[in-house]
């Protein structure tokens, strides 16, 4: 088999956003000599903001251990990174046959072992699997946890791997053919038109939504709750939509090309909840 270079159209395929990490096409330890399984693991990466701040790491490796270390990475948003085409160091010694380095595909998701996981991150984790299975004639049962297949490994933490695999088969069943144009709506296309709109001075749970939002996208620097009571935690349950949280929400609109008028409604709701 050689370099899978269709790699990203598969994770296309999700609905969820994608980036090719230059040079990722030729990038692997050798080719990938076949598919016959999945691994999912998480990064035990850094606990703080961001959305795949463990790329560098996931693409170029470690002391003792050269990367690429996965295939593909998965940011807490949701969104699919692509980062190798070829053999990948991410499960070594296997336990299963079909789970070497040389027979299956990693993903690496953004968790520091610990984290809650984002439901837009965990929509993707079983997306991507499933069109992976797909493309590559596998069931379900094929995509197994790091844990699973590696007795000294405890990733991707707190997930019930049952239940992953029945949504994955799921998805297989229901999912569009190869090239059939991706998945369908979010669930989150059918609740933002009842989203109200938030503005600098409001106190309400739906500021908690933004805030969570802004944090899973990435777009919150750990100066931002540095000072803050209970840290972390304590900012994303303040109510108040305060100074600083108009200016983060007008960089994160920089960002996507909208009105940095500082007001989530209608235009910036959507890519906050990544329709």
């Amino acid at each position: 088999m050689p370099f899978l270079t269709r790699l990203a159209d598969v994770a296309r395929r999700t609905g969820h956003p994608v980036t090719e990490v230059p040079g990722w096409r030729e990038r692997g330890h050798g080719p990938q000599p076949e598919v016959q399984g999945i691994v999912c693991h998480h990064t035990a990466g850094p606990a703080g903001g961001g959305d795949y701040p463990s790329l560098a790491v996931v693409r170029d490796g470690r002391p003792g251990l050269d990367g690429p270390l996965s295939h593909f990475g998965l940011g807490r948003s949701g969104h699919i990174y692509v980062i190798a085409a070829g053999r990948c160091w991410h499960n070594a010694p296997s336990t299963s046959d079909f789970h070497t380095n040389s027979r299956s595909l990693g993903i690496e998701a953004e968790n520091d072992g610990s984290q809650p996981w984002p439901a837009e991150q965990l929509d993707a984790y079983r997306k991507l699997c499933a069109e992976l299975c797909r493309e590559f004639g596998l069931p379900a049962s094929r995509v197994k946890a790091h844990r699973e297949v590696n007795t000294s490994k405890p990733d991707p933490h707190s997930i019930d791997m049952d239940d992953f695999r029945a949504a994955v088969a799921a998805l297989i069943d229901g999912s569009p053919a190869p090239g059939g144009g991706g998945a369908g709506p979010s669930w989150t296309e059918d609740i933002v038109k009842q989203l109200p709109l938030i503005r600098r001075g409001d106190d309400n749970v739906d500021v908690k939504t933004v805030r969570g939002c802004l944090f899973a996208r990435g777009h919150v620097p750990r100066a931002a709750y540095a000072e803050v009571a209970d840290g972390l935690e304590g900012w994303l349950n303040t109510t108040v939509y305060d100074d600083q949280l108009v200016e983060l929400v007008r960089e994160f609109q920089r960002a996507e090309g909208l009105d940095a008028d500082g007001a989530v409604g209608p235009q910036t709701w959507p890519p906050l909840l990544r329709i």
